[in-house]
């Protein structure tokens, strides 16, 4: 038998070497620790704990209340600030504070005054105005009617001569329209001709004219005033009415609440006079 080792035994497992040593120790395999978490401060904590922020209904309504308390508060204390500032004021300076607002409230009841003197006055004048107006359209009424170139109406008498012989002059129907102007007549109609101060009658008995114009019986005269007046004119003794009857001509009055006298004459603008109020 060869007296050699064989190989594979000398470095066969358990063997630590040629010379049958045991291998070198090794460290013992310690268990893996997983790698140590990053530290979180306390600020970062907040911070995440802030941001985003997560807001809530009932907080949005506090942060609204909060609000304005603080607000109002803020005002509270402005205002106390400018009472602070009289209180701490001088003497002197109070009583200068006052007179600048007397002052100032005497000028204010002035102005007020002025402007109530001003609107009294231009009411006043306003009716004096308004009431001008009235007292000149009244006038020219008046003078409208008395001219005839305005219509008018009122209590009065109608007179109805009849002429069937044609005996009836012109004078005598003047005589007639005098009469009842001394009576009191303020406006006559003679068969639709307006009667005023320069009508004129003209022509012989049946073909009569009044201011130029052809009129034929029985002439009806429209005759505005006081009937009680102008009814006793005309039959009075030795009158418009016994003169007519002895003429064979027929003369009837008769009374009225409202005779209407609508026949109108142009209104002329005199050549020469001028109103002396110009």
């Amino acid at each position: 038998m060869s007296s050699e080792q064989n190989p594979s035994s000398e470095n066969g497992p358990g063997n630590g070497g040629p010379s049958g040593a045991l291998p070198p120790e090794r460290p013992a395999c310690e268990p893996s620790r997983p790698a140590p978490a990053e530290e979180v401060s306390g600020r970062q904590r907040l911070r995440a704990g802030l941001w985003p922020p997560r807001v809530s209904r009932a907080q949005l309504i506090v942060a609204l209340l909060l609000f304005v308390l603080g607000l109002g508060l803020a005002i509270q204390v402005r205002s106390n600030s400018d009472n602070s500032a009289l209180r701490g004021a001088r003497q002197e300076d109070l009583v200068r504070i006052l007179d600048e607002l007397d002052n100032r409230t005497e000028r204010l009841e002035d102005e007020k005054q002025r402007l109530d003197d001003q609107r009294t006055e231009l009411e006043n004048s306003s009716d004096q105005a308004e009431e001008a107006r009235k007292q000149t359209l009244e006038k020219e009424r008046q003078l409208g009617i008395l001219a005839g170139t305005v219509a008018a109406h009122g209590p009065g008498i109608t007179l109805t001569i009849d002429d069937p012989t044609g005996a009836v002059e012109s004078d005598m129907l003047l005589d007639t329209i005098q009469e009842l102007r001394a009576a009191g007549a303020e406006a006559i109609e003679v068969n639709g001709v307006r009667v005023v101060a320069n009508t004129y009658f003209s022509g012989d008995g049946g073909e009569l004219r009044i201011d130029g114009r052809k009129v034929e019986a029985p002439y009806e005269f429209q005759v505005i005033g006081k009937p009680q007046d102008l009814e006793p004119a005309l039959n009075i003794p030795g009158g418009v009415v016994q003169t007519l009857e002895k003429e064979q001509a027929t003369a009837e009055v008769a009374r009225a609440d409202d005779i209407v006298v609508d026949a109108l004459r142009p209104a002329k603008q005199p050549d020469y006079a001028r109103s002396s109020s110009q």
